[in-house]
C-alpha cells in the first residue's frame, strides 16, 4: 500500500517552534499542534516530544514511542498533506490504554483537520460602567 503523501521526522528545534504558532488540539492523553506549511509540497513532518513533567528519561522516552507508534498508525489516514505536527506527551501518557490512547491521536488528528469556523467577534460597544456583564 503507497500513502498518497510522504511522512517525515522533524528534527530541528525551530521546525518545533514554528509548529507550536499553528493551532493545537488537546486530548486526553497528547497535545497535537499543526502548522499548515503553505510551501505547496504535499509532505507531512511529524515531530514527538515529552517535557521534564511527564517523567524521568524513561518515562519520557516510553511516552515517545506510544506516540510514535499511534501517529505512525493514524497519520497516513488522518493528516492533513502539507502540514507540520507535534505530537506533545502529557502526564498519562505512558501508562493510558493503547485504544484510549490511539482514540486520543485520531480524534485530535481529525479535529486539526477540519477547518474551524471564525471565532465571533468581541462586542464593539463596552459594557457601561457600574454594571456586571
Amino acid at each position: 500500500m503507497s500513502d498518497p503523501f510522504k511522512i517525515e521526522r522533524l528534527t530541528s528545534r525551530p521546525q518545533f517552534l514554528a509548529a507550536a504558532k499553528g493551532v493545537s488540539e488537546a486530548r486526553g492523553a497528547v497535545v497535537v499542534q499543526r502548522l499548515d506549511r503553505r510551501d505547496g509540497v504535499q509532505t507531512v513532518r511529524l515531530g514527538f516530544t515529552a517535557t521534564r513533567k511527564v517523567g524521568n528519561a524513561v518515562i519520557r522516552n516510553r511516552a515517545k514511542r506510544r506516540l510514535r507508534e499511534a501517529a505512525r498508525a493514524a497519520a497516513p489516514l488522518l493528516a492533513v498533506p502539507g502540514s507540520d505536527y507535534v505530537f506533545i506527551a502529557r502526564m498519562g501518557t505512558a501508562d493510558r490504554p493503547w485504544d484510549r490512547l490511539l482514540d486520543d491521536v485520531k480524534s485530535a488528528l481529525t479535529r486539526l483537520a477540519t477547518p474551524r469556523p471564525a471565532p465571533k467577534s468581541a462586542p464593539s460597544q463596552p459594557a457601561p460602567a457600574g454594571q456586571d456583564s
